[in-house]
Formats: structure tokens, C-alpha cells, sequence
């Protein structure tokens, strides 16, 4: 489940399908990587094909990601089996 987000964008388009904060091309894409994301109690679940699933190096709690498009990315923690402080970023 998802517990909390960083972004108000991916948290707007979460709660209403739709945010004039985030790309609307890519909305699709993010609100599937989010449907799962509310689903796995853990992170190694999001590593379906297409997402790109991996955890990202020198964070503790480690941070995992699954690519959107070009180089936008969700983030993520996981605590207690719920996502929490996702993101939608560009970290590379």
C-alpha cells in the first residue's frame, strides 16, 4: 500500500487521476507503476518487465526506482510492507 509521497504532483495525480504538475504524456505510465506499487507489500515485487526495477546505491533506507520515461523515474521506501516517500524524479 502506499503510505506517503514526496511529490505533490505524483500525489495529486494518485488522488484524483490527474495533476497539471506532472506531464500528462507520461500520467498513464506513472498511475500503472502506481497501481502496483499500491499492491506489493514488498519492493522486489515492482520488478515486472518494462519498469526497470532496481534499487538505487548510497541511501539509508535504501530507495528503490521504476522507470518512466526517458530519464523520469518513481522512488520509493518501504517500511513495514507499504511504499512510502515516493517521488517522481529525474535522477540521472
Amino acid at each position: 500500500m502506499i503510505r506517503g509521497f514526496k511529490s505533490k504532483g505524483l500525489a495529486e495525480l494518485w488522488e484524483s487521476g490527474r495533476t497539471g504538475k506532472v506531464d500528462a504524456k507520461m500520467h498513464a505510465r506513472i498511475l500503472r507503476r502506481l497501481d502496483r506499487l499500491d499492491v506489493v507489500a514488498r519492493p522486489e515485487e515492482m520488478n515486472v518487465p518494462g519498469f526497470d526495477f532496481h534499487p538505487l546505491r548510497g541511501f539509508q533506507p535504501t530507495r528503490y526506482s521504476v522507470h518512466v520515461n526517458g530519464s523520469w523515474y518513481v522512488t520509493f521506501e518501504f517500511e513495514d510492507g507499504d511504499a512510502c516517500r515516493v517521488d517522481f524524479e529525474q535522477y540521472h
